[in-house]
């Protein structure tokens, strides 16, 4: 695996990306009954904003992932916590599998997007808010580094608010890697 980055672009990515929200396991990304052109619409905004920008991870040039970033002072998180100087917000869909599952994929393209958040000098926190019921990502983020904070109610979700320091990433990071399951393992 060789992660890299591109722009997401509404018009030209919006079939992909439908392809991948209208899965049965996206459920919790909240679009499952929504048309290419409600993709088109949701992403124009989400890129117009400045402050929330949707990416293409992509895996040896294959669109593999789709990662958002976003500043939570101005989210729907502004008020629901108390947002501290360097928080980022992120979210990661990860595409359906062309062949068969690779165990730890999941795990690598959000250790990719992490890695990128923490690149930035600026960004001290990441803040995730999946849903309450999304147990399958709450123990991924734990393997990652974040801590629970607590549940909060936003206008579409109970939401498990999340947060992952700079310093839990790479602890976290360097156990996982150091596991006896993982040495040796392609991820």
């Amino acid at each position: 695996m060789r992660f890299t980055f591109r722009c997401f672009d509404p018009e030209a990515d919006a079939q992909l990306l439908h392809g991948w929200v209208s899965q049965p396991y996206a459920a919790f990304w909240g679009m499952q009954s929504a048309t290419v052109e409600d993709v088109v619409e949701e992403y124009s905004k989400i890129q117009a904003t400045g402050h929330h920008h949707a990416l293409l991870g992509l895996d040896d040039g294959v669109p593999a992932f789709l990662m958002e970033e976003y500043l939570p002072v101005l989210s729907p998180l502004a008020g629901v916590y108390a947002v501290q100087p360097g928080d980022i917000g992120m979210h990661l869909l990860v595409a359906p599998p062309a062949g068969p599952p690779r165990t730890g994929y999941t795990a690598a393209a959000m250790e990719a997007v992490l890695d990128r958040l923490f690149a930035k000098d600026k960004v001290e926190r990441v803040v995730v808010e999946p849903d309450a019921r999304n147990h399958k990502i709450h123990v991924l983020n734990a393997r990652l580094g974040f801590q629970p904070a607590g549940e909060v109610t936003l206008s579409d979700k109970q939401a498990l608010l999340s947060f992952c320091t700079r310093e839990s990433f790479h602890s976290a990071r360097a156990a996982l890697h150091s596991s006896p399951i993982h040495q040796g393992a392609t991820l």
